[in-house]
């Protein structure tokens, strides 16, 4: 008897089609549709609009009115992954790309990839045979394509990325094409699905940058150009590189109070630890991490750099930027292997929950660091002071 197939959770699903997407810093076209849909299905109580740089704002209608009240609430993630840019129309079945990220050189050699049509319908394999990793201002590669009649298909512009199998879960983790930083787009959309139907939550807003993989580009763009106002609050998601013994895959998404450039601001990253601590003793099942997580720079750091107050709450994540044990491929001078990212399943429900828990305790009295002191000093600071 055949057993029925059992369907798959609507965030799972989200999550693999969102991560399957092909993405790059500047052509992240294929996210930015997906979220335009997305946005458009619920144009009764969502708007989105786009600032200067092409970076997406989903809010409620009554945002603007909400935001005049008080200091708003960004849930920001980025729109790409590292991948290749066509540099010219292939030339005797040999194509030029550009690498628009961070991959360590050993992982080029030899390594299978994809290049995208103009339209993002059809995808044309290829190898790697040759690496200019002095080029500037992002690293070149020469490619072989594997049918040289497909030459015809591809145009400068067009996206390549390394070759993998279909997106999947596959027991407690999900396997995809680049979770960074997709994996939390999906994470602020299922969020935001639910906070966006509550009223009171409308000062809450998604901020989904671009050509974060190139230096935060469009970070810097909505902090110089206004997108973001002064006062505003940032909760940057990020998928950051998972140590096993420090920040394992499974153990809860992470309060990541600082990367490898600075600390996040200490009010905000702490607000959001109590909130997150709060919500674990109201349900025990739920498991979050505290880690400085220095692997690499998140968004926050850029945010911060402007004045804004941000911090990063983070999934740990497998194989980072699509690398196979990156230490000892560099520690060993070989060759390396390209693989799927991945991400613990349970880590990214408790991320899209632990969203919702911020989102709806941030204003609450008492939460801020500074609101406790001052609730402390209300009640004990009589002790101290000069009897007449």
């Amino acid at each position: 008897m055949n057993k029925k197939r059992t369907a798959r959770p609507a965030g799972e699903k989200m999550l693999l089609e969102v991560t399957s997407l092909p993405t790059a810093a500047g052509h992240e076209d294929a996210v930015i549709v997906y979220v335009e849909n997305w946005a458009a299905r619920r144009a009764g109580r969502v708007a989105l609009e786009r600032d200067r740089c092409g970076n997406i704002i989903l809010a409620r209608k009554d945002f603007k009115k909400a935001r005049a009240g008080g200091p708003p609430l960004y849930i920001t993630a980025h729109l790409d992954h590292p991948a290749f840019i066509v540099h010219s129309s292939p030339r005797c079945g040999t194509v030029e790309l550009e690498f628009r990220g961070g991959v360590h050189d050993a992982y080029f050699k030899g390594a299978r990839i994809e290049i995208f049509d103009p339209e993002l319908k059809s995808s044309f394999g290829a190898r790697i045979t040759g690496l200019d990793a002095a080029a500037k201002p992002f690293k070149t590669v020469k490619a072989r394509l594997s049918r040289p009649g497909a030459a015809s298909r591809i145009k400068a512009g067009c996206i390549g990325r390394w070759k993998f199998p279909a997106a999947a879960v596959r027991g407690a983790l999900a396997y995809t094409h680049g979770c960074d930083d997709t994996a939390c787009v999906a994470a602020a959309l299922l969020a935001f699905d639910k906070i966006s139907r509550e009223k009171k939550l409308a000062h809450v807003a998604v901020l989904l940058t671009r050509a974060e993989e190139i230096g935060f580009v469009g970070a810097i763009g909505a902090a110089r150009g206004g997108t973001v106002p002064k006062n505003a609050r940032l909760i940057c998601l990020e998928c950051s590189r998972s140590f096993p013994h420090d920040s394992p895959i499974g153990a809860g998404p992470i309060v990541r109070v600082g990367d490898r450039m600075s600390v996040f601001t200490p009010e905000l990253t702490n607000t959001v630890s109590a909130l997150a601590a709060e919500h674990q003793k109201k349900n025990p099942v739920f498991k979050f991490q505290r880690k400085l997580m220095p692997g690499g720079v998140c968004e926050a750091s850029a945010f911060s750099v402007y004045g804004l107050r941000s911090t990063c709450v983070c999934l740990p994540l497998g194989n980072y930027h699509n690398m196979k044990d990156p230490d000892a491929v560099l520690a060993s001078g070989k060759k390396g292997r390209v693989g799927q990212e991945y991400i613990s399943i349970s880590d990214f429900r408790g991320l899209v929950e632990l969203l919702g828990a911020i989102a709806r305790g941030m204003n609450a009295g008492g939460r801020s660091m500074r609101g406790r002191m001052e609730g402390i000093w209300a009640q004990h600071g009589h002790l101290l002071r000069e009897k007449k």
